[in-house]
């Protein structure tokens, strides 16, 4: 009888664990997805680089310059298809053609006809398109169990809060029960009552099996196996960038091909940018005084002015130990002009009589008159004003006039500046001698063409003025701005011409390029470079020609990861 009992609740016990245990994944490990790119074909020639997508019953077309990987636009594409010959309908700068075909799995050998003004191009290129992956169906268990199972699924999916909450109450209650039973069943087997300790055995097991399952949460495994597509783009292990070409019409990538050649080694020379000295011009008092405005007051910075225009007045100021000075002369000469007027009038009766000579009178007169001006300029000095006139022509770039203001002896009161007439002062510390070819850099990173106007000597601070005249300002810098000159010297470096903005810092503090390899992969480099001119450098090692170099989006495609 014990053996019956002990049978039975070995059953009960396997289809309550099977029933609890069922859809449940206790591996530890999810079921991996795939995720991968769309099925493409990639075709390029000297002229064309062409990407063709997949996207279901459809292929994307895209058409880039081969050198520049800018789009092309308005070309005629014709596909040779398994349907066949199919002419692509331009969609901006896409081309799409409808392709049945490609929703089967299989290689598909496809000709492209390209014509774009008068450039005519044959591409071929093979279009894999992959056998889709179907998910695995879940094993269910057989029996009794699979009963439990299907069963206790559709409870569970179909239960709401409030039912889970119950089941969880019903749990407790059985948990109880299980308290009960044990104890009664420690009693029975303790007044040797074999059957009625079997049977509460019995009864244990399977509330301690309905317990768990009804405890227990099933939720159905969620991890599925399958295939996602997704162009994104990302950064591979291996360092290079996947940018599909939806990605790169975004960013604006463009790229040139290196070409190997020789330059003039250049130099890099800090500057500032100053007025040029025949242009420029300071306005200063000689005298000091007081400053007064002319008619139609001081002119404002920014004002344009003429060569001869007044710009202002200048009182003198006269010390006290001065005018006793001009009180002093005053009376002298008021008493010499007295003496000299007697002396004149004594000497035109003697002339008349013919006593005295004609030219003694005449002498006489004329250190009168010369005595009666003296006095009239000594009378002026405090009346007449000192004329500030503009000696250039250009615009005021410092205006220090206020009515009424003492300015000193060679005040600088007004600064005129011809803006379209700058120079740059650099400073040479290693002596190099520049070859006359030189370029710096205006605020919005254009080049500014430099001619060399001279240089000095060194001096106590070791370095040596170079000046340069700006050929074309056009207010493209400013006075006083610092900048960086770039400087062509008499050596020869061989090396690929590159725009600065081809190259960029990267995380450990190196120069690199970017490398357009493939027609969505982009390989970063470590170059060394030197000074071409404002706007270029020279790469003298680490890459070849033939590259293709990118030289806008280079900073948007170091940001991917």
């Amino acid at each position: 009888m014990i053996r019956i009992f002990t049978a039975i609740a070995f059953a009960l016990l396997s289809v309550t664990s099977a029933w609890s245990h069922a859809g449940e994944d206790h591996s530890g490990k999810a079921t991996a997805i795939t995720v991968q790119t769309a099925p493409r074909a990639f075709a390029a020639s000297q002229l064309f680089e062409l990407v063709a997508v997949s996207n279901g019953t459809a292929l994307l077309i895209y058409l880039d310059a081969y050198t520049t990987n800018a789009p092309v636009s308005g070309a005629r594409i014709t596909v040779e298809t398994p349907a066949g010959p199919v002419e692509a309908a331009v969609e901006g700068d896409i081309y799409r053609i409808n392709a049945p075909w490609a929703a089967t799995a299989g290689d598909y050998e496809l000709l492209f006809t390209v014509t774009s003004g008068t450039d005519i191009d044959f591409l071929t290129a093979k279009l894999s398109i992959p056998k889709a992956v179907a998910a695995p169906a879940p094993k269910s268990p057989g029996g009794l169990a699979g009963f439990a199972l299907a069963h206790k699924v559709r409870d569970v999916v179909g239960t709401t809060i409030p039912a889970r909450l119950k089941q969880f109450d019903t749990a407790l209650m059985a948990m109880g029960g299980l308290g009960f039973l044990g104890g009664a069943a420690i009693m029975a087997l303790m007044r040797r009552r074999v059957l009625a300790a079997g049977v509460m055995a019995t009864l244990l097991v399977a509330v301690i099996g309905t317990s768990v399952a009804l405890a227990e949460t099933v939720v159905p495994n969620a991890a599925q196996t399958g295939t996602i597509v997704r162009d994104v783009a990302q950064r591979m292990p291996d360092g290079r960038v996947f940018a599909p070409k939806s990605t790169q019409r975004i960013l604006a990538i463009l790229t040139i091909q290196a070409v190997e050649a020789e330059h003039r080694r250049s130099i890099e020379l800090p500057g500032r940018v100053i007025p040029d000295p025949n242009a420029s011009g300071f306005v200063q008092t000689a005298i000091g005084g007081r400053l007064l405005p002319p008619p139609g007051g001081f002119p404002n910075v920014g004002s344009k002015v003429v060569a001869g225009q007044l710009m202002a007045l200048v009182e003198p100021k006269i010390a006290a130990a001065d005018q006793s000075s001009i009180r002093l002369s005053k009376t002298n000469l008021e008493q010499q002009i007295a003496l000299a007027e007697r002396q004149v009038e004594r000497f035109r009766t003697l002339a008349k009589s013919g006593s005295l000579s004609r030219t003694q009178l005449e002498e006489a007169e004329l250190k009168l008159t010369g005595l009666i001006e003296s006095r009239a300029s000594l009378e002026s000095v405090r009346m007449e004003a000192e004329q500030l006139i503009a000696p250039v022509s250009g615009v005021l770039s410092k205006a220090e006039a206020r009515p009424g203001l003492i300015a000193a002896t060679n005040t600088e009161i007004f600064h005129i500046i011809d803006p379209a007439r700058i120079w740059v002062e650099a400073l040479s510390f290693n002596g190099v001698p520049v070859s006359g070819d030189a370029s710096t850099n205006d605020l919005n990173g254009k080049a500014v063409t430099l001619s060399f106007a001279g240089a000095g000597l060194a001096e106590d601070g070791q370095a040596q003025p170079v000046h340069f005249k700006i050929e074309d300002a056009s207010g493209r810098l400013r006075i006083g701005e610092r900048v960086i000159v770039v400087a062509q010297t008499e050596a020869i470096t061989k090396g690929i011409a590159a725009p600065r903005k081809a190259v960029i810092r990267g995380a450990n503090g190196e120069d690199i390029v970017f490398v357009h390899s493939a027609p969505e992969l982009f390989e970063p480099r470590a170059v060394r470079i030197e000074a071409l001119d404002g706007e270029s450098v020279i790469i003298v090692a680490g890459i070849a020609a033939g590259d293709r170099l990118v030289t806008q989006g280079a900073e948007l495609l170091n940001q991917l990861r």
